[in-house]
């Protein structure tokens, strides 16, 4: 059996594993797509900020067997499988902060979410880490349910009306998913700002208005909004001037969501004054939990959320290596998967 793991800066490498062990209560996968995130690109070429090295939290495939003690599933049911799941009974869970739960963090696929086969632990099984895709989903869109449902998550950190308006800084696939959500929930101006030409051209296709990031980009969205900024702005890149940017173009008590990861030790310097005077909110977001995924799989199985058009890319598992570093440079491309 092959699973991919981080050897190195900028390395991956493929590995035969032992036969993995099911227990009573577990669940055996074969996967048949995993998507790459930027966190596991991250993890790969930069400094991750979390201790869990793994790779592929974006896994979806067929039911290969299940322990003797599981209900509700069966081989050859197809799913969707997510890494982490919270008690969803301690202080933080019961302060709708599942993510920041203990207990999230130590639940984990084994070996890892991009293997060949990989064993759901009893604790996600019981805990509706495992949902069923239905058969008009293909594994690849199913793939996509953990990015989306981390939007998902990020949307729910905050109130918003029809007819707002958002800047998204950072277009890539969750960059996109952000505003593909904004469209669902009928904002009326969206803007999409990165360097990469190839991104900023692919979100014309979602009615977004895209903007490269250089000197008084931020002047386009003040004059589209009268001069008073967008509603919200999400911050879906690692690129810490974006949140500067965020900050200058959101409107007075508008909000500013973090939602891409930061390189471990990144600090910038913020002038407090302007977030105060202009009472501006700035809420992080971190990763999904299981109601989380439950509703981007309703966003995309009701065709809500159309994300196979995110996918550019396709490559096998055996060549991760050459699937993480087109990742890297996002080089005309959106979202890349890997196949079993």
């Amino acid at each position: 059996m092959r699973a991919a793991f981080v050897k190195g800066p900028a390395s991956v490498q493929i590995e035969e594993t032992p036969a993995p062990v099911l227990g009573s209560g577990d669940i055996l996968v074969k996967m048949e797509s995993c998507g790459i995130c930027g966190s596991d690109v991250e993890k790969v070429f930069g400094k991750y900020g979390k201790s869990s090295m793994r790779l592929g939290h974006e896994p979806s495939g067929t039911i290969l067997d299940v322990g003797s003690n599981v209900t509700g599933f069966k081989k050859g049911d197809r799913v969707f499988t997510h890494h982490h799941v919270p008690c969803y009974s301690c202080h933080l869970c019961t302060h709708g902060n599942e993510t920041m739960c203990q207990k999230y963090s130590e639940t984990n696929l084994s070996p890892c979410g991009l293997s060949e086969v990989y064993v759901v632990p009893e604790w996600n099984v019981l805990h509706g880490g495992v949902l069923k895709i239905p058969d008009n989903m293909s594994f690849d869109e199913a793939a996509m349910i953990e990015p989306l449902a981390c939007c998902v998550r990020a949307w729910s950190k905050f109130s918003y009306k029809k007819e707002d308006t958002l800047a998204i800084f950072g277009t890539g696939p969750t960059g996109v998913m952000h505003a593909m959500i904004g469209r669902a929930n009928e904002f009326s101006k969206i803007f999409c700002f990165d360097l990469n030409e190839f991104r900023l051209d692919f979100a014309k296709q979602f009615d977004i208005i895209p903007i490269k990031s250089v000197g008084g980009s931020v002047d386009k969205v003040l004059a589209e909004t009268q001069n008073l900024g967008v509603d919200v702005s999400v911050v879906a890149t690692s690129h810490l001037g974006a949140v500067a940017d965020a900050i200058s173009c959101t409107r007075a008590g508008g909000t500013i969501i973090l939602f891409g990861v930061p390189t471990k030790g990144a600090t910038m310097n913020i002038d407090m004054s302007v977030i105060y005077s202009k009472e501006i909110t700035l809420t992080p977001t971190y990763a999904a939990s299981d109601k989380d995924t439950k509703a981007a799989l309703d966003l995309i199985s009701s065709g809500k959320v159309d994300v196979k058009k995110l996918i550019t890319h396709r490559y096998p598992l055996v060549d991760s290596q050459k699937a993480f570093e087109h990742a890297h440079t996002g080089q005309n491309a959106m979202k890349i998967i890997i196949n079993n």
